[in-house]
């Protein structure tokens, strides 16, 4: 969440900052912010200046009886203002909520290197890799999968309705060569700590990285516990650290992790629905990191450069999108998106966004650092990127690398994991 002090300090410097996102409704949003924040801190000036008076009564008793002199006034004042410091007290515990409320609906602050504009002024910041001249018209991933028998999507959406797709056979292992590749590249060439975490969450994990209560439609709910399917493994892993200090001396801290992805997507029907480009189950690895604040743009491209590292290893023609403001995620303030060319829909997809947070999710999830023994803690800046979403990879894979006979190769470094070099038709 954005700091209340800063809004209250500079106020025309926060809402200059969210008009950029192009959301006319944050502006009320502000408004009501600083008026509840005016309206606490009046109730807290009110509520001290009582309990000082409060205070000298209290003292001015104990003179009277130990004078020996009567403190009936006094002390019916002491039993009514008691009650006026309690009602005052409530009243700034139901402001402080819904100040808490309110402060959850705003989204982050975009940093001033992020362009203006909305997603048609997202900025191309370099394309690597030469898009395949097949010599042939290519067929789109739908129909390869089929033919090599890779993964079956109507018995996927019988099994639990469109969008949950169905791996077999070499497709099955296919994803499992993926996962091995880019856990294995994460984990011994980029330094991250693999972890395996809860695929269910509770609801202030959701809220610590900014998923509730903006999101709550397109997120899976398993009502009886309250719980809910992780819509990336950025959520549990982030949360890791979640209400702890930790040693800055440890700081960077890089995590990984591979977890099926859950989501809802409501208002996304009709749009992208024909076979991988666009589902509600999706494998994905999750690159999380912590860094000091001073470290955090730096951060930012190291983790963006190790997403782009698992797209030319697997000789994935690419480009690095940075998102105009009106297109940045609520809780990001800065995000590269990375786009697959594929041949056979012709067309960019998006397999990774690689985010800096600043210090929104360490507020909302309230994770702190120590300079050094003793120092005031101070709150960490979060990033994460996909490294990356496997469905787009998988169709790039397959409709990049097609050849005329409907047989397609596999690179290099995929080989040893998947135990061949291409994908042949009844094989």
């Amino acid at each position: 969440m954005i700091d209340i002090k800063l809004l209250r300090q500079d106020a025309e410097r926060v809402r200059a900052a969210l008009a950029r996102r192009l959301d006319p409704a944050l502006d009320a949003v502000l408004e009501r912010l600083l008026e509840a924040d005016r309206r606490r801190r009046d109730a807290l000036v009110r509520t001290e200046a009582l309990k000082a008076r409060r205070n000298a009564a209290s003292d001015e008793v104990a003179r009277l009886k130990k004078a020996g002199q009567p403190a009936d006034a006094l002390l019916a004042e002491l039993k009514q203002s008691g009650e006026e410091v309690k009602a005052l007290d409530a009243e700034v515990r139901g402001i402080e909520t819904e100040l808490d409320g309110l402060l959850l609906t705003v989204p982050n602050l975009p940093l001033a290197e992020v362009p203006d504009g909305d997603a048609a002024a997202n900025t191309v910041v370099k394309e690597v890799g030469s898009r395949p001249q097949l010599g042939f018209a290519p067929k789109p991933h739908w129909d390869l999968g089929a033919a090599l028998g890779l993964f079956d999507l109507p018995r996927g959406a019988k099994l639990a309705g469109s969008g949950f797709p169905l791996f077999t056979g070499r497709g099955a292992r296919l994803v499992r060569a993926l996962k091995n590749f880019m856990l294995d590249l994460h984990t011994a060439e980029h330094g991250y700590q693999e972890i395996v975490p809860p695929l269910l969450v509770n609801r202030a994990t959701m809220t610590g990285t900014g998923q509730l209560p903006k999101f709550e439609e397109e997120l899976y709910f398993v009502g009886l516990d309250d719980l809910f399917l992780i819509p990336t493994a950025e959520v549990p892993v982030t949360n890791i650290y979640r209400d702890d200090i930790l040693d800055g001396s440890r700081l960077p801290i890089a995590l990984c992790a591979f977890t099926p992805c859950f989501r809802r997507e409501a208002g996304a029907a009709g749009k992208d629905t024909r076979g991988l480009i666009r589902v509600h189950q999706f494998d994905k690895v999750e690159l999380v990191r912590f860094c000091r604040p001073e470290d955090s743009m730096a951060e930012h491209e190291r983790l963006t450069r190790h997403a782009e590292t698992v797209l030319e290893r697997l000789e994935i023609p690419y480009r690095r999108l940075a998102l105009a403001a009106g297109d940045t995620g609520f809780a990001s303030a800065r995000t590269f998106d990375l786009e697959v060319w594929a041949a056979g829909v012709a067309t960019w997809l998006e397999a990774s966004s690689a985010s800096v947070f600043t210090d929104f999710q360490a507020r909302r999830a309230n994770i702190r650092f120590r300079r050094e023994p003793g120092a005031k803690p101070e709150f960490v800046h979060t990033l994460n990127a996909s490294g990356v979403a496997f469905p787009r990879t998988i169709i790039a894979l397959l409709e990049n690398n097609q050849e005329a006979d409907g047989s397609v190769r596999l690179p290099r470094a995929l080989v040893p994991y998947f135990g061949a070099d291409r994908l042949v038709p009844g094989a």
